[in-house]
């Protein structure tokens, strides 16, 4: 009986350790530190300065590689935020500057890479798509501030079939973000430095507005690849 009984006991704390990564973490997680050894990138904007963001390489693997990968091979050096509307995102990694191209690492689309413990909230590294699993190179960062209150959640929730937790609506009500993107676009990485950076490049002049064309090119000088040392 007793071998039994620890026989079961083994079997759920092994289910725990393997499935617990899956299960969801809370809004913490995406916010925290990284730690020294993580993999993390500076991206240096002509004009601007630098924003700095860190990975969830075990969440989104895929979308991780691609873009590090990327990186590494100065593939978005010189390209430019060609879509940047304020108050929402800015998006870039277009080698054609019109939205309509860029190629992942593979020469070919990837599958999206959902965590239920990464949301787009304000920080947010996403991949750009035109549709489920269409990912390439180009990714946009999530840059709205703007509080969201609980009524104005669950009305999104409603529409968009997003089952909002109570964390979760805390979290995009004290940093804001566009949640109504949740379960549609991969959230692989999330800025730990250079906020004001990216308020900076969201407020350029546009030709258009609304459809996001900067009146000037808003160009990415680099981005570099290392391992965080803080």
């Amino acid at each position: 009986m007793k071998r039994k009984i620890s026989f079961i006991l083994l079997v759920m704390i092994f289910a725990f350790t393997l499935f617990g990564c899956s299960m969801s973490k809370g809004p913490k997680y995406q916010f925290k530190e990284p730690k020294v050894g993580d993999t993390v990138a500076e991206i240096a904007i002509e004009g601007h300065g630098s924003i700095f963001v860190k990975f969830f390489e075990k969440e989104a693997p895929k979308a991780v590689e691609n873009f590090v990968t990327h990186a590494k091979e100065g593939y978005y050096d010189g390209l430019t935020f060609h879509r940047i509307i304020e108050n929402f995102m800015i998006q870039g990694g277009d080698p054609t500057g019109t939205g309509t191209g860029g190629e992942s690492i593979w020469g070919e689309a990837f599958e999206d890479e959902f965590d239920e413990s990464l949301h787009p909230y304000r920080g947010a590294l996403a991949m750009a798509n035109s549709g489920p699993d269409t990912n390439g190179s180009q990714f946009f960062i999530v840059q709205n501030s703007d509080s969201y209150g609980e009524q104005e959640l669950d009305q999104i929730g409603f529409i968009y079939n997003i089952d909002f937790s109570d964390a979760v609506k805390e979290k995009y009500s004290e940093v804001g973000g566009a949640p109504w993107l949740y379960g549609m676009h991969t959230v692989f990485g999330q800025v730990y430095e250079g906020l004001d950076v990216l308020d900076s490049v969201a407020a350029v002049s546009k030709l258009n507005p609304q459809a996001g064309v900067p009146a000037e090119d808003v160009i990415i000088e680099y981005i570099k690849v290392f391992e965080y040392t803080k």
